[in-house]
């Protein structure tokens, strides 16, 4: 099936990163499992009546190379915008975290992190640094051949926005960034340590994942948030 292209993206353009070696972790769920964490004016987005959790590890390029694990829902708004809601962004660049939770109110959290390859088997570790939080984790993908993309991988990862609650309000922040090529991975290892129980996840852990993905990556845009998000 063709790939949808992100919609065009209004200026001023604010920011540019680069996303690379993303493993996609992906769990379905059902909707009233995690709807109380979705800011008000969003619902969680729902495929085949079921909606996902995503655990993604990476690297970012963005001023200087630095390491970021996520967790993340999928959103939809009263326009019909789709999104990504981050429940947490762990990183190893501790002017991010200050920047962008004071700033956006973004969830950053600072980490030790490292990411090592060895062909197409990827090694992800962190350990969180963050007051009243112990968490760590240790995430091995083996990469393996592109994928023919699917509905369930567009409605995944082809995603341009993400909705974030700021000063009481809920905002979209748009993006854009070219069509995804997605490989088949394997999850190898996972030990969590406390990870998904931080951010209020933790039996997700205990069964195998619904999906995993890897991408070399892709470059991306932001342009300035928008909204607030009507209710």
């Amino acid at each position: 099936m063709s790939w949808p292209q992100a919609p065009e993206l209004a200026r001023p353009r604010v920011l540019r990163q680069r996303w690379l070696d993303l493993s996609f972790i992906h769990w379905a769920v059902e909707p009233a499992r995690v709807a109380q964490y979705f800011p008000a004016g969003t619902r969680p987005d729902t495929f085949g009546g079921r909606t996902y959790v995503g655990l993604v590890p990476f690297r970012m390029v963005m001023f200087r190379s630095f390491l970021e694990t996520n967790v993340r829902l999928y959103s939809v708004d009263a326009t019909g915008r789709r999104g990504v809601v981050f429940l947490s962004l762990d990183t190893n660049w501790l002017p991010l975290v200050a920047g962008s939770r004071s700033t956006l109110g973004i969830p950053y959290r600072w980490a030790r992190m490292q990411h090592n390859q060895d062909g197409g088997w990827h090694t992800y570790t962190s350990t969180l640094r963050w007051p009243r939080i112990k968490a760590s984790s240790t995430i091995e993908t083996q990469v393996g051949d592109r994928i023919e993309l699917g509905p369930l991988e567009h409605f995944l990862t082809a995603r341009w926005g993400l909705h974030l609650s700021k000063a009481g309000r809920t905002w979209y922040m748009p993006n854009e960034h070219p069509p995804w090529v997605l490989h088949r991975a394997e999850l190898m290892t996972f030990e969590d340590h406390g990870l998904l129980a931080s951010v209020g996840l933790g039996d997700l852990g205990s069964r195998p994942p619904d999906h995993v993905a890897f991408s070399t990556g892709v470059p991306a845009r932001f342009g300035l948030p928008r909204g607030p998000v009507l209710r």
